[in-house]
């Protein structure tokens, strides 16, 4: 089933970007590493606000592709926090993307969680600081 939505969520983007050419598996889609890697840095952002620095991705919880992406393709990831540990940060990133300029659809592509940790300057876990 194509999760075909009228519009993107009403909340900024974390990250938008087009995918070019050199993108492509050999069947002309996006490679699903690359879709991964944006993913990645969408959900560090929040994570980094939230930790007030540096974090490292330490899971990927679940990935779940639903449809292609393709070169032209504008895809915006949206990245929420959605549990915080004592060193830890578990973000939901949701991925759209926008085809066809002439009649313009959005597709849900792609939905992923992932958790990252706080970490300090050598690489070393730290906790969190509160939430204030």
């Amino acid at each position: 089933m194509v999760d075909i939505v009228s519009t993107l969520p009403s909340r900024q983007p974390t990250l938008r970007v087009m995918p070019m050419p050199s993108e492509v598996n050999p069947q002309g889609d996006v490679f699903g590493g690359w879709i991964m890697a944006q993913a990645d840095v969408a959900g560090a952002i929040p994570a980094m606000h939230r930790a007030r620095g540096r974090v490292t991705t330490v899971a990927v919880n679940s990935f779940l592709f639903k449809q292609p992406v393709s070169v032209g393709d504008v895809v915006s990831f949206f990245a929420e926090v959605v549990s915080i540990g004592r060193t830890s940060i578990t973000v939901r990133v949701e991925v759209y993307a926008e085809r066809h300029p002439a009649q313009p659809i959005t597709v849900k592509v792609t939905e992923a969680v992932l958790t990252y940790v706080a970490v300090n300057q050598q690489g070393e876990k730290r906790e969190l600081p509160s939430a204030e």
